[in-house]
C-alpha cells in the first residue's frame, strides 16, 4: 500500500535545505510549500523552524517543553511558547495553519492518536516524522540480546528514556488509517539518511528504513 503513495524525493531536493541540518529536517522541508503558515509541535532548540524560516520563508510558530528549548528558540528570534502536544493543541482553532509538524516527537506522547486528530483539525496537512522501531537492527537487539535496543535514533537508557510509545512504519499506516488521515506524500530513510528505493514494497521500508517522513491531511 505504501508503495502506491510515494513521490519521488532527490537527493538534489534535500539539498535545497541548509547545509548541515539533520537530514529528516531536510526532508520535511521538501513537503513544506513556500510562504506557508507552520506549527512545529515539539521544536526543541528550533533547527527545523529556522529551517524553514531560511528556506521556504514560512511564517512559523512553535511550541516546545522544555524551558531550556524556548529560552534558545526566543534567543534565535524565532515565535516559540512553552506548551505540551498532550494538552495544548486541543487550544488551536480549527484550519489556524497550513502545516502542523511534529518532529521525531510523537513517540514521547502519551496520546499520539489524539496528537495526531488535532494536527490534523489544526492544519491543512500534517508531517510526522519518527525512528521506526521495526528496523532490522532493534530486532535483531531484541532476538539475541533480550534488551531495550539503544541507537542514535533511539540513544537512551529504558528507565531514562522520554519515549513510551515505540511504533514501526507498519503501525504508523494503521494510526492513520484510524484516524482518517490521508498519506500524501512518504519517505523512509537508512542509517546513512539516504531514502530508501521508492518502489520498494511497505515491509521493505518497515524492515530497512530507520525512520520515516509522513506527509498526510484530512480525507476529501
Amino acid at each position: 500500500m505504501l508503495s502506491r503513495l510515494k513521490r519521488d524525493l532527490t537527493m538534489a531536493d534535500v539539498a535545497r535545505g541548509a547545509g548541515g541540518s539533520r537530514i529528516d529536517l531536510l526532508v520535511v522541508s521538501t513537503m513544506v510549500e513556500p510562504g506557508s503558515r507552520v506549527l512545529d509541535v515539539g521544536c526543541g532548540d528550533g533547527e527545523l523552524l529556522r529551517l524553514l524560516t531560511d528556506t521556504r520563508e514560512a511564517d512559523g510558530r512553535g511550541i516546545e517543553l522544555s524551558r531550556e528549548g524556548v529560552n534558545e528558540c526566543v534567543a534565535k528570534g524565532l515565535a516559540v511558547i512553552q506548551g505540551d502536544a498532550d494538552t495544548d493543541l486541543a487550544d488551536y482553532p480549527d484550519d489556524a495553519f497550513d502545516y502542523v509538524i511534529l518532529s521525531q516527537t510523537l513517540q514521547a506522547t502519551r496520546n499520539p492518536r489524539a496528537v495526531l486528530e488535532h494536527m490534523l483539525r489544526i492544519g491543512r496537512h500534517a508531517i510526522v516524522s519518527f525512528p521506526n522501531f521495526g528496523h532490522w537492527k532493534i530486532r535483531l537487539k531484541l532476538l539475541f540480546e533480550g534488551q531495550m535496543p539503544q541507537t542514535d535514533n533511539l540513544p537512551y537508557a529504558w528507565w531514562e528514556s522520554p519515549n513510551i510509545h515505540f511504533c514501526t512504519i507498519k503501525d504508523f499506516q494503521s494510526l492513520c488509517l484510524v484516524t482518517g488521515a490521508k498519506i500524501r506524500r512518504a519517505v523512509a530513510l537508512d542509517p546513512w539518511g539516504r531514502p530508501l528505493q521508492l518502489n520498494a514494497p511497505w515491509w521493505f521500508w518497515n524492515l530497512f528504513g530507520e525512520q520515516a517522513v509522513f506527509l498526510l491531511s484530512r480525507k476529501d
